[in-house]
């Protein structure tokens, strides 16, 4: 086991350090040239509206002709404005970067070779490099503003959550989409927004899925043991008590890896055949024996 010194390590880069501000300016910029690749490759020449600020500058070029990113520059203008009113000062500056550098980077890669004209693997490749662009901009603690700002008033407003809200102003540009573009068109849209989605939650959670078991047994000391020294992992102690019973009793909390659940329930068998146990997902786990965050 790793002594108390390694447990209180300092973050490899400090959080609001120099070198941490230059490391997410990386990222933003990163992140909105990926998202402007993905946008002018796929999203675009398909006429794929999966949401937000970049799917009604879909709908604005096919019905007025306007440029994408005169369209996203338009919109996030007032958009950053009312973030900076109702969010305070300090969200309207982590937004402002991506803001501007993501239409700026539409605008100067629009006349890109487009690699498919099959909207179907458009949605999928697009929502893979605008998954992939937006998950660096939020590593990079930033945003590319549009509608996630109006989400954020939204929630502040109506008490609704976060994500609701996402669900609502993207719903309302794919049912703009089904009106100008088609029904068929709103459909890959739909598949456009899922695989982003599925890849935000890759990179912010990471691609290995971690497990938490929960262990109620009446040889919690014998169960202890063996998995601090066979299984070589921490555990946590919960006090409980049973809901029909009354008793008080321990309910043991330990997280294992993915290749570590066989042999956790085989060490808690040969302890009490009779334990029950729960396991469940734990996307992402950060501290000693897992990752650490940069």
């Amino acid at each position: 086991m790793s002594s108390i010194n390694s447990r209180n390590k300092p973050p490899l880069i400090p959080l609001n350090g120099p070198i941490r501000h230059l490391v997410d300016t990386v990222l933003i910029v990163v992140g909105s040239l990926i998202t402007s690749l993905a946008f002018n490759l796929f999203m675009l020449p398909n006429r794929i509206a999966s949401g937000g600020v970049s799917g009604l500058s879909v709908l604005a070029q096919a019905w007025f002709g306007a440029e994408p990113a005169f369209t996203q520059w338009a919109l996030n203008i007032p958009l950053f404005f009312l973030g900076v009113f109702m969010l305070g000062r300090q969200y309207g500056l982590r937004s402002l970067l991506g803001s501007f550098v993501l239409p700026l980077f539409i605008y100067l890669t629009k006349d890109g070779p487009v690699p498919t004209h099959n909207p179907l693997l458009a949605s999928i490749y697009g929502g893979i490099g605008v998954g992939l662009g937006l998950g660096l901009v939020f590593r990079g603690r930033g945003s590319t503003g549009g509608l996630s700002i109006l989400a954020q008033v939204i929630q502040k407003l109506t008490g609704f959550s976060f994500s609701l809200s996402v669900v609502l102003l993207d719903g309302t540009v794919i049912t703009l989409a089904a009106f100008v573009l088609g029904m068929e068109q709103a459909l890959y849209a739909l598949i456009g927004l899922f695989v982003t989605g599925k890849v935000i939650d890759a990179l912010e959670v990471g691609f290995s899925y971690t497990k938490v078991a929960y262990i109620i047994s009446d040889h919690t000391d014998a169960i202890t043991e063996a998995i601090l020294h066979d299984l070589d992992r921490g555990l946590t102690k919960l006090d409980a008590k049973g809901g029909y019973t009354g008793d008080s009793r321990t309910v043991l909390m330990v997280a294992v890896g993915q290749n570590e659940t066989t042999r956790l329930k085989a060490i808690v068998r040969s302890v009490d055949p009779g334990a029950f146990v729960i396991i469940s997902d734990a996307h992402e786990v950060l501290g000693e024996g897992f990752k650490r965050e940069a």
